[in-house]
């Protein structure tokens, strides 16, 4: 591995073509084992040892841990082994239990409940890639470096991290030499962005996973690239510029029922208190747990999920977040 410069490319997520809300299934604690400093690894397996339902690059599961809170955390092992699931965790002391109970208290054969697989950062097709993440970001992007080689495409991976001993999983990247650039912070490296984005490519489609100060970067540093290059995935929903909430009238068209919406309700709160058959877990418009397809109407999309082409469809919304353009939105629930 390396710690150079060089070039590279740009931002849009597909979903998936359904949207089934994701069952809960019990899985048990296979192994757990240290990766960085303060990172660990987890495998999952499923109680019976059965085969586990597929997955693709850059899915994510959902741990519903005993302490009643949920958390996302990617998968980061290979789609091609079906007998277990590995997510990679990195311990937050200032997290609100997620990380810090799974440090803390998950042990091998520990029952769990998990949902997913869920896909909201889809891996698809380029000619080349170049692969940027920071810190923990590196989870979702190591089952994508696996999937460009079974391609034959060539690709380049960008890792930062603030130090070198919490860099995780750099045994695995290191079996691939000159394509992966390492820039730890304690080193006195930092991820030198205008040099990797300065030449587009055409041919080349960026993914990128890390904190919102990286990703910010990368959409600046990237905005003369072609739309559609760019695939980022967050941690944490970003501030934006929302129009004023309105009450707004949802009819929910399986269940024959019209609810009105509060101006300070969302949609997904609305409904669960009318007991409608609704899903949600991040509350904040990235985990793609409340994907709603939209019949009628004009969706206000306040996700950090879809593309700008998914928006300009308007036939699907995340519920716990987007609310309506106009007053009265016809979904399928």
């Amino acid at each position: 591995m390396t710690t150079k410069k060089a070039a590279a490319m740009t931002n849009a997520a597909v979903l998936p073509e359904t949207a089934a809300a994701p069952k809960t299934v019990a899985m048990i604690v296979r192994q757990l084992r240290y990766e960085a400093e303060g990172v660990v690894s987890v495998e999952l397996c499923a109680q019976d040892r059965s085969e586990l339902p597929p997955w693709r690059p850059g899915a994510h599961l959902e741990l519903v841990l005993p302490t009643g809170i949920t958390r996302q955390y990617s998968l980061c092992g290979s789609p091609d082994d079906r007998s277990v699931y590995r997510i990679g965790v990195r311990r937050d002391r200032m997290s609100r239990g997620g990380s810090e109970y799974v440090h803390a208290f998950l042990r091998p054969g520990q029952p769990i409940q998990v949902r997913g697989p869920l896909d909201n950062f889809r891996f698809t097709e380029a000619a080349a890639y170049l692969f940027i993440a920071g810190g923990i970001g590196i989870t979702p992007i190591l089952p994508m470096l696996r999937e460009a080689e079974n391609l034959g495409v060539p690709w380049q991976l960008v890792y930062g991290g603030h130090t070198a001993d919490s860099m995780a999983f750099l045994d695995e990247l290191g079996e691939h030499g000159e394509r992966v650039w390492l820039y730890p912070s304690d080193r006195g490296s930092r991820i030198p962005l205008e040099d990797w984005l300065r030449e587009p490519r055409t041919d080349t489609a960026i993914y990128a996973c890390g904190p919102e100060s990286l990703l910010t970067e990368i959409e600046e540093g990237a905005e003369h690239w072609a739309p559609g290059s760019v695939h980022l995935e967050r941690f944490k929903s970003r501030p934006k510029a929302t129009s004023e909430n309105t009450e707004i009238e949802v009819v929910c068209a399986r269940s024959d029922r019209t609810v009105t919406v509060p101006a300070d309700r969302s949609v997904l709160t609305a409904l669960e208190d009318e007991g409608l058959p609704v899903a949600g877990s991040c509350r904040e418009g990235i985990c793609g747990t409340c994907e709603t397809r939209v019949l009628q109407g004009t969706p206000e999309h306040r996700d950090d999920i879809l593309s700008e082409a998914d928006r300009a469809a308007g036939d699907r919304m995340f519920i716990c977040v987007s609310r309506a353009c106009d007053r009265r939105l016809v979904l399928d629930i």
